[in-house]
């Protein structure tokens, strides 16, 4: 049975990207609703994110939205995944690259993890990931994601954007093309109901809004959920340190390749991204403001961007959790008011859109009721802490050296989940890692090539005075025929700024 929306009124409290996104989907499923958002016009978009995870191309494929309509409007580039440097100090793993799922990784996925197993155990066998995935090369030489038609294969990317102009380009798709009325008031506060829901929004002139269904996109404030409902917020600063950052845009290099990855360099109490668009380069530093001063950051971004005074820095404080329920009584909560987990993998639209997805499948299967909203509450609660363990995961076996602040080695004291407990027991302990990921049914979040990848790409294997050549035993992987395999394949692809649409 399915439980149409078609007479209800939704109001979105909010704009910007998670606002927007919220009211195309909602529209786009359940045309026939009157659907509204409202913004304050005094209120800017945080901004702090500009890349993101397949899951937005997605998003813009189920919109019927092309490449060559939005891509240009919005600054944006192809990104293949994640380039970390410096979080290791391990010889010869001072850097590797996370790629997305591709379809060509079950032809050396195998090979890869079956490597990484005979190196947990002690044998002198090449595990670096970056051998052994097509996208790093790809990465590596600047290619988009686009292969030649004669190529069968598919390779899987997400982008990078100016998040300002992704937010207006999709306001006005859905005033203009999904019918959405958008309003501008200034709110002074949220009127409850007799059942303990929200019944309207009032504006600081009198003005009431009322609804059916609310959505807060209202930000770190978090005006319904925090504020109107209480629902509670479960913080994760006991284990992600991270709660501030500095951010620096800088002119692009006209002169230089147009990279297809997002680089996350590991600083001294913290991470700088490095994120490529048409117009300029996206810099900011994420740090811990437990470990250095907002002007100490400043001082260091600037120095490992090599620039002086000229540019103007721009510092913004992060709150890491999430609400304890995504789904109360006849609200929803999206983007910054429902949570934050920092940018490290780009997961902020991601969560928004399978949020909202899993709030119309969820409604659609059972309507507005406690069948419905329990099971979405716990799913959308465990991938939020599904993400958060494997960004603990970065800071909790990083193999850095240097250390001023003492931050990197806090970080290794972090104690783990119970679920990362047992991710890193089945590495160090030379057990199929991913067997195990499938019994803790965790792959959904992040896959058993991402976990290999971040663990064998810091080089968490037994120190290289203590490997012993493989013996019969282990079954030698031809690494000559897989740099051949993915040669070849690399062959069908163009560099990035030739594949843009334009």
């Amino acid at each position: 049975m399915t439980y149409p929306a078609a007479n209800r009124t939704i109001v979105i409290l909010g704009g910007g990207t998670a606002g927007w996104i919220a009211a195309c989907l909602i529209a786009s499923r359940w045309p026939q609703a009157r659907v509204t958002l409202v913004e304050s016009p005094d209120i800017g978009i945080v901004g702090v994110g500009e890349g993101s995870t397949p899951q937005l191309k997605h998003f813009f494929d189920q919109l019927g939205i092309a490449e060559a309509e939005w891509m240009p409007a919005c600054d944006a580039t192809y990104k293949l995944g994640i380039g970390f440097d410096g979080w290791s100090h391990r010889p010869g793993f001072d850097r590797y690259f996370h790629p997305f799922p591709t379809a060509l990784d079950s032809h050396t996925a195998g090979m890869f993890f079956y490597n990484t197993r005979a190196r947990r155990t002690g044998r002198d066998v090449v595990a670096h990931p970056d051998r052994f995935l097509l996208p790093a090369r790809l990465a590596a030489a600047a290619c988009a994601p686009q292969p030649d038609e004669t190529f069968p294969f598919e390779v899987s990317y997400g982008y990078h954007f100016d998040a300002y102009k992704v937010g207006a380009f999709l306001a006005r798709h859905a005033v203009d093309k999904r019918g959405v009325i958008h309003l501008q008031r200034r709110i002074a506060g949220v009127e409850r109901s007799a059942d303990g829901g929200i019944a309207a929004l009032r504006c600081t002139d009198g003005e009431r809004i009322p609804g059916d269904v609310f959505v807060d996109s209202s930000g770190f404030r978090s005006l319904v959920f925090e504020g109107a409902l209480a629902v509670p917020f479960v913080r994760y600063g006991d284990t992600l340190f991270n709660d501030s950052a500095v951010v620096m845009p800088t002119p692009r290099d006209e002169a230089a390749l147009l990279a297809s990855q997002t680089r996350a360099t590991a600083l001294s109490a913290g991470w700088v991204w490095d994120i490529p668009l048409t117009s300029r380069t996206g810099n900011g530093y994420v740090y811990s403001s437990r470990h250095i001063t907002p002007d100490q950051a400043e001082a260091e971004l600037r120095a490992h961007l090599a620039i002086g005074d000229e540019s103007t820095a721009r510092h913004l404080s992060m709150r890491v959790g999430r609400v304890a329920e995504s789904w109360s009584h006849n609200a929803l909560a999206v983007g910054l008011a429902q949570g934050f987990l920092e940018p490290l993998e780009a997961t902020a639209l991601h969560i928004v859109i399978a949020t909202v997805e899993a709030f119309l499948d969820a409604v659609d299967a059972d309507g507005f009721t406690a069948k419905a909203r329990t099971p979405f509450n716990a799913r959308i609660a465990a991938r939020y802490d599904g993400v958060r363990d494997y960004i603990v995961a970065h800071y909790r076996l990083n193999q850095r050296l240097s250390d001023p602040h003492g931050y990197w080695a806090a970080a290794r004291a972090v104690e783990p989940s119970d679920m990362l407990k047992r991710i890193m027991s089945a590495w160090f302990t030379g057990a199929d890692l991913a067997a195990e990921i499938d019994a803790l049914d965790i792959g959904r979040y992040y896959n058993a090539i991402s976990w290999h990848c971040l663990l064998a790409g810091y080089g968490t294997f037994p120190d290289d005075a203590r490997l012993v050549p493989p013996g019969a035993e282990i079954e030698r992987i031809d690494m000559a025929r897989i740099d051949d395999f993915l040669r070849r394949c690399a062959l069908n692809f163009r560099p990035h700024h030739t594949h843009l649409p334009r």
